[in-house]
Protein backbone atom coordinates (compact mmCIF):
# COMPACT_ATOMS: atom_id res chain seq x y z
CA UNK A 1 0.00 0.00 0.00
CA UNK A 2 2.82 2.39 0.87
CA UNK A 3 4.59 1.73 -2.44
CA UNK A 4 1.33 2.24 -4.34
CA UNK A 5 0.56 5.54 -2.61
CA UNK A 6 4.09 6.85 -3.15
CA UNK A 7 3.91 5.89 -6.83
CA UNK A 8 0.55 7.64 -7.22
CA UNK A 9 1.89 10.73 -5.45
CA UNK A 10 4.92 10.94 -7.74
CA UNK A 11 2.89 10.46 -10.92
CA UNK A 12 0.12 12.92 -10.12
CA UNK A 13 2.54 15.55 -8.78
CA UNK A 14 4.71 15.62 -11.87
CA UNK A 15 1.96 15.08 -14.46
CA UNK A 16 -0.26 17.96 -13.37
CA UNK A 17 2.74 20.30 -13.48
CA UNK A 18 3.64 19.56 -17.07
CA UNK A 19 0.05 20.09 -18.27
CA UNK A 20 -0.34 23.52 -19.95
CA UNK A 21 -1.93 26.20 -17.77
CA UNK A 22 -0.80 28.59 -15.06
CA UNK A 23 -2.79 28.53 -11.81
CA UNK A 24 -1.23 31.81 -10.69
CA UNK A 25 -2.45 33.59 -13.82
CA UNK A 26 -6.01 32.50 -13.05
CA UNK A 27 -5.81 34.08 -9.59
CA UNK A 28 -4.49 37.47 -10.60
CA UNK A 29 -6.78 40.40 -11.47
CA UNK A 30 -6.27 42.36 -14.70
CA UNK A 31 -3.28 44.69 -14.53
CA UNK A 32 -1.28 42.63 -12.02
CA UNK A 33 2.46 43.21 -12.17
CA UNK A 34 5.49 40.96 -12.04
CA UNK A 35 5.86 41.57 -8.30
CA UNK A 36 2.36 40.23 -7.67
CA UNK A 37 3.11 37.12 -9.72
CA UNK A 38 6.41 36.53 -7.90
CA UNK A 39 4.74 37.01 -4.50
CA UNK A 40 2.03 34.44 -5.23
CA UNK A 41 4.51 31.97 -6.66
CA UNK A 42 6.58 32.23 -3.49
CA UNK A 43 3.45 31.89 -1.33
CA UNK A 44 2.48 28.57 -2.93
CA UNK A 45 6.03 27.34 -3.45
CA UNK A 46 5.80 27.48 -7.24
CA UNK A 47 9.03 29.48 -7.53
CA UNK A 48 11.11 26.37 -6.80
CA UNK A 49 11.99 23.48 -9.10
CA UNK A 50 9.50 20.62 -9.41
CA UNK A 51 11.68 18.12 -7.46
CA UNK A 52 12.07 20.68 -4.66
CA UNK A 53 8.31 21.27 -4.65
CA UNK A 54 7.68 17.53 -4.42
CA UNK A 55 10.03 17.07 -1.45
CA UNK A 56 8.39 19.97 0.39
CA UNK A 57 4.89 18.71 -0.38
CA UNK A 58 5.68 15.09 0.57
CA UNK A 59 7.20 16.21 3.86
CA UNK A 60 4.03 18.16 4.59
CA UNK A 61 1.81 15.17 3.70
CA UNK A 62 3.75 12.94 6.08
CA UNK A 63 2.93 15.47 8.82
CA UNK A 64 -0.74 15.73 7.84
CA UNK A 65 -0.42 18.95 5.84
CA UNK A 66 -1.65 18.59 2.25
CA UNK A 67 -1.18 22.27 1.49
CA UNK A 68 -3.62 25.11 0.92
CA UNK A 69 -6.17 25.30 -1.87
CA UNK A 70 -5.32 27.97 -4.42
CA UNK A 71 -8.94 28.84 -5.17
CA UNK A 72 -10.57 28.71 -1.71
CA UNK A 73 -7.50 29.55 0.45
CA UNK A 74 -8.45 26.75 2.85
CA UNK A 75 -6.48 23.67 3.96
CA UNK A 76 -6.77 20.89 1.38
CA UNK A 77 -7.29 18.17 3.99
CA UNK A 78 -10.23 20.04 5.53
CA UNK A 79 -11.87 20.54 2.12
CA UNK A 80 -11.41 16.94 1.04
CA UNK A 81 -12.69 15.44 4.30
CA UNK A 82 -15.73 17.72 4.21
CA UNK A 83 -16.81 16.30 0.81
CA UNK A 84 -15.74 12.69 1.33
CA UNK A 85 -18.82 11.60 3.37
CA UNK A 86 -21.20 12.67 0.59
CA UNK A 87 -19.30 10.60 -1.99
CA UNK A 88 -19.05 7.58 0.32
CA UNK A 89 -22.79 7.66 1.06
CA UNK A 90 -23.61 7.89 -2.64
CA UNK A 91 -21.22 5.04 -3.48
CA UNK A 92 -22.51 2.79 -0.69
CA UNK A 93 -26.11 3.43 -1.72
CA UNK A 94 -25.22 2.60 -5.34
CA UNK A 95 -23.45 -0.57 -4.20
CA UNK A 96 -26.47 -1.71 -2.18
CA UNK A 97 -28.78 -1.12 -5.14
CA UNK A 98 -26.39 -2.97 -7.48
CA UNK A 99 -26.12 -5.99 -5.16
CA UNK A 100 -29.90 -6.21 -4.75
CA UNK A 101 -30.59 -5.86 -8.49
CA UNK A 102 -27.71 -8.08 -9.62
CA UNK A 103 -28.37 -10.76 -7.01
CA UNK A 104 -32.08 -10.89 -7.80
CA UNK A 105 -31.45 -11.23 -11.53
CA UNK A 106 -28.82 -13.93 -10.96
CA UNK A 107 -31.02 -15.99 -8.65
CA UNK A 108 -34.00 -15.62 -10.98
CA UNK A 109 -31.93 -16.60 -14.02
CA UNK A 110 -30.59 -19.65 -12.18
CA UNK A 111 -34.02 -20.68 -11.00
CA UNK A 112 -35.43 -20.27 -14.51
CA UNK A 113 -32.36 -21.53 -16.40
CA UNK A 114 -33.03 -22.85 -19.87
CA UNK A 115 -36.20 -20.78 -20.27
CA UNK A 116 -37.05 -17.48 -21.95
CA UNK A 117 -36.68 -15.75 -18.60
CA UNK A 118 -32.97 -16.51 -18.54
CA UNK A 119 -32.59 -15.24 -22.09
CA UNK A 120 -34.43 -12.04 -21.19
CA UNK A 121 -32.15 -11.50 -18.20
CA UNK A 122 -29.08 -11.94 -20.42
CA UNK A 123 -30.44 -9.34 -22.85
CA UNK A 124 -31.16 -6.91 -19.99
CA UNK A 125 -27.62 -7.40 -18.64
CA UNK A 126 -26.17 -6.73 -22.07
CA UNK A 127 -28.17 -3.52 -22.44
CA UNK A 128 -27.20 -2.37 -18.94
CA UNK A 129 -23.51 -2.90 -19.71
CA UNK A 130 -23.71 -1.17 -23.10
CA UNK A 131 -24.99 2.13 -21.69
CA UNK A 132 -22.51 4.17 -19.56
CA UNK A 133 -23.59 5.43 -16.16
CA UNK A 134 -23.69 9.11 -17.13
CA UNK A 135 -26.10 8.32 -19.98
CA UNK A 136 -28.35 6.49 -17.52
CA UNK A 137 -28.18 9.64 -15.43
CA UNK A 138 -29.34 11.81 -18.33
CA UNK A 139 -32.22 9.43 -19.02
CA UNK A 140 -33.30 9.50 -15.38
CA UNK A 141 -33.17 13.30 -15.28
CA UNK A 142 -35.41 13.45 -18.36
CA UNK A 143 -37.86 10.81 -17.12
CA UNK A 144 -38.07 11.39 -13.37
CA UNK A 145 -36.94 14.98 -13.13
CA UNK A 146 -38.64 16.63 -16.10
CA UNK A 147 -41.40 14.49 -17.64
CA UNK A 148 -42.48 12.90 -14.37
CA UNK A 149 -40.91 14.94 -11.54
CA UNK A 150 -40.64 12.40 -8.73
CA UNK A 151 -37.04 12.88 -7.54
CA UNK A 152 -34.78 15.89 -7.11
CA UNK A 153 -32.32 16.34 -9.97
CA UNK A 154 -29.66 18.49 -8.28
CA UNK A 155 -27.98 19.00 -4.93
CA UNK A 156 -27.62 16.75 -1.91
CA UNK A 157 -30.37 18.09 0.35
CA UNK A 158 -33.07 20.76 0.13
CA UNK A 159 -31.73 24.14 1.33
CA UNK A 160 -34.94 24.89 3.23
CA UNK A 161 -34.37 22.02 5.69
CA UNK A 162 -32.81 22.69 9.08
CA UNK A 163 -29.83 20.35 9.36
CA UNK A 164 -28.94 19.46 12.98
CA UNK A 165 -25.98 17.32 12.00
CA UNK A 166 -22.61 17.11 13.72
CA UNK A 167 -20.88 15.12 10.97
CA UNK A 168 -21.13 15.28 7.18
CA UNK A 169 -22.56 11.76 7.03
CA UNK A 170 -26.06 13.14 6.65
CA UNK A 171 -27.78 9.93 5.57
CA UNK A 172 -26.53 7.83 8.47
CA UNK A 173 -26.86 10.56 11.09
CA UNK A 174 -30.44 11.32 10.05
CA UNK A 175 -31.32 7.70 10.85
CA UNK A 176 -29.56 7.85 14.23
CA UNK A 177 -31.40 11.05 15.09
CA UNK A 178 -34.72 9.57 13.85
CA UNK A 179 -35.10 12.50 11.45
CA UNK A 180 -36.78 10.47 8.74
CA UNK A 181 -38.06 13.62 7.03
CA UNK A 182 -34.46 14.63 6.30
CA UNK A 183 -33.58 11.02 5.44
CA UNK A 184 -36.38 10.88 2.86
CA UNK A 185 -35.20 14.17 1.33
CA UNK A 186 -31.61 12.89 1.14
CA UNK A 187 -32.71 9.66 -0.52
CA UNK A 188 -34.83 11.62 -2.98
CA UNK A 189 -31.71 13.55 -4.01
CA UNK A 190 -29.41 10.51 -4.06
CA UNK A 191 -31.60 7.86 -5.66
CA UNK A 192 -31.19 8.79 -9.33
CA UNK A 193 -27.39 9.29 -9.27
CA UNK A 194 -27.01 6.12 -7.18
CA UNK A 195 -29.20 4.13 -9.58
CA UNK A 196 -27.25 5.44 -12.58
CA UNK A 197 -24.02 4.24 -10.95
CA UNK A 198 -25.57 0.93 -9.87
CA UNK A 199 -27.02 -0.34 -13.16
CA UNK A 200 -23.74 -1.25 -14.94
CA UNK A 201 -22.37 -2.82 -11.75
CA UNK A 202 -25.61 -4.76 -11.22
CA UNK A 203 -25.25 -6.26 -14.70
CA UNK A 204 -21.68 -7.39 -13.96
CA UNK A 205 -22.73 -8.92 -10.64
CA UNK A 206 -25.67 -10.68 -12.27
CA UNK A 207 -23.58 -12.20 -15.05
CA UNK A 208 -20.79 -13.48 -12.81
CA UNK A 209 -23.04 -14.77 -10.03
CA UNK A 210 -25.40 -16.51 -12.46
CA UNK A 211 -22.48 -18.22 -14.21
CA UNK A 212 -21.00 -19.31 -10.86
CA UNK A 213 -24.37 -20.65 -9.74
CA UNK A 214 -24.85 -22.61 -12.97
CA UNK A 215 -21.44 -24.26 -12.52
CA UNK A 216 -22.16 -25.04 -8.87
CA UNK A 217 -25.58 -26.58 -9.57
CA UNK A 218 -23.93 -29.64 -11.16
CA UNK A 219 -21.67 -30.48 -8.22
CA UNK A 220 -22.16 -33.58 -6.07
CA UNK A 221 -23.23 -31.90 -2.84
CA UNK A 222 -25.99 -30.03 -4.71
CA UNK A 223 -27.20 -33.29 -6.23
CA UNK A 224 -27.15 -34.89 -2.78
CA UNK A 225 -29.28 -32.08 -1.44
CA UNK A 226 -31.86 -32.75 -4.15
CA UNK A 227 -31.95 -36.45 -3.33
CA UNK A 228 -32.79 -35.54 0.25
CA UNK A 229 -35.98 -33.94 -1.03
CA UNK A 230 -35.13 -30.26 -0.74
CA UNK A 231 -36.85 -27.90 -3.16
CA UNK A 232 -35.04 -26.02 -5.92
CA UNK A 233 -35.19 -22.69 -4.09
CA UNK A 234 -33.60 -24.23 -0.98
CA UNK A 235 -30.92 -25.92 -3.07
CA UNK A 236 -29.98 -22.66 -4.79
CA UNK A 237 -29.98 -20.37 -1.74
CA UNK A 238 -28.63 -22.74 0.94
CA UNK A 239 -26.34 -25.09 -0.98
CA UNK A 240 -25.13 -23.48 -4.21
CA UNK A 241 -25.12 -19.78 -3.29
CA UNK A 242 -22.66 -19.84 -0.32
CA UNK A 243 -19.90 -21.25 -2.55
CA UNK A 244 -20.83 -19.48 -5.77
CA UNK A 245 -20.89 -16.07 -4.13
CA UNK A 246 -17.16 -15.99 -3.23
CA UNK A 247 -15.88 -14.88 -6.68
CA UNK A 248 -18.67 -12.32 -6.79
CA UNK A 249 -17.58 -10.82 -3.47
CA UNK A 250 -14.11 -10.23 -4.88
CA UNK A 251 -15.61 -8.61 -7.95
CA UNK A 252 -17.87 -6.39 -5.84
CA UNK A 253 -14.92 -5.14 -3.82
CA UNK A 254 -12.85 -4.35 -6.90
CA UNK A 255 -15.76 -2.73 -8.70
CA UNK A 256 -16.61 -0.65 -5.62
CA UNK A 257 -13.32 1.18 -6.01
CA UNK A 258 -14.17 1.96 -9.64
CA UNK A 259 -17.65 2.96 -8.49
CA UNK A 260 -16.17 5.64 -6.23
CA UNK A 261 -14.06 6.94 -9.10
CA UNK A 262 -17.10 6.90 -11.38
CA UNK A 263 -18.93 9.36 -9.15
CA UNK A 264 -16.94 12.22 -10.70
CA UNK A 265 -19.13 12.61 -13.79
CA UNK A 266 -22.36 11.61 -12.04
CA UNK A 267 -21.84 14.13 -9.25
CA UNK A 268 -21.24 16.85 -11.82
CA UNK A 269 -24.32 15.83 -13.77
CA UNK A 270 -26.57 15.99 -10.71
CA UNK A 271 -24.76 18.94 -9.07
CA UNK A 272 -24.13 16.63 -6.12
CA UNK A 273 -21.86 18.15 -3.48
CA UNK A 274 -19.31 15.38 -3.32
CA UNK A 275 -15.64 14.76 -3.86
CA UNK A 276 -16.03 14.09 -7.59
CA UNK A 277 -17.67 17.45 -8.22
CA UNK A 278 -14.89 19.14 -6.28
CA UNK A 279 -12.29 17.27 -8.37
CA UNK A 280 -13.69 18.68 -11.62
CA UNK A 281 -13.68 22.22 -10.18
CA UNK A 282 -10.08 21.72 -9.04
CA UNK A 283 -9.00 20.62 -12.52
CA UNK A 284 -10.82 23.53 -14.20
CA UNK A 285 -9.24 26.04 -11.81
CA UNK A 286 -5.81 24.35 -11.94
CA UNK A 287 -5.86 24.06 -8.15
CA UNK A 288 -2.77 21.87 -7.90
CA UNK A 289 -2.75 21.23 -4.12
CA UNK A 290 -6.43 20.27 -4.16
CA UNK A 291 -6.00 17.94 -7.15
CA UNK A 292 -3.11 16.21 -5.39
CA UNK A 293 -5.10 15.81 -2.18
CA UNK A 294 -8.13 14.35 -3.95
CA UNK A 295 -6.10 11.88 -6.00
CA UNK A 296 -4.14 10.70 -2.96
CA UNK A 297 -7.38 10.19 -1.05
CA UNK A 298 -8.90 8.20 -3.92
CA UNK A 299 -5.75 6.06 -4.07
CA UNK A 300 -5.91 5.47 -0.32
CA UNK A 301 -9.55 4.38 -0.56
CA UNK A 302 -8.72 2.01 -3.43
CA UNK A 303 -5.88 0.32 -1.56
CA UNK A 304 -7.84 0.02 1.70
CA UNK A 305 -10.89 -1.44 -0.05
CA UNK A 306 -8.73 -3.97 -1.92
CA UNK A 307 -7.05 -4.97 1.35
CA UNK A 308 -10.44 -5.46 3.04
CA UNK A 309 -11.64 -7.56 0.10
CA UNK A 310 -8.58 -9.80 0.29
CA UNK A 311 -8.99 -10.29 4.04
CA UNK A 312 -12.72 -10.95 3.68
CA UNK A 313 -12.16 -13.51 0.93
CA UNK A 314 -9.58 -15.29 3.07
CA UNK A 315 -11.98 -15.30 6.03
CA UNK A 316 -14.81 -16.79 3.96
CA UNK A 317 -12.70 -19.36 2.09
CA UNK A 318 -11.45 -22.12 4.42
CA UNK A 319 -8.91 -23.32 1.88
CA UNK A 320 -7.10 -19.99 1.97
CA UNK A 321 -7.21 -19.89 5.77
CA UNK A 322 -5.75 -23.39 6.04
CA UNK A 323 -3.10 -22.55 3.49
Amino acid sequence: MAITLIGVAIIVFFVIRVVPGNPIAMMLPPGAGEEDIARLKALYGLDKTIPEQFVIWLNGVLHGDFGTSITSRQPVLKLVLSRLPATLELSIMALVIAVILGGTLALTGTRRRGTRTEGTIDIVNGMALSVPDFLWGLVFILLFGVLWPVFHISGRVSPALDLPFVTNFYLFESVLRLRFDIWADLVSHMFMPALALAIPLAAIISQLLKQSLKETMHLDYVTLSRTKGYGENHVITHEALPNAVLPTLTLIGVQFTFLIGGTVIIERLFSYEGLGNMAIDAVINRDLPLIQGIVILFALIFTVVNLVVDLTYAALNPRLRNG
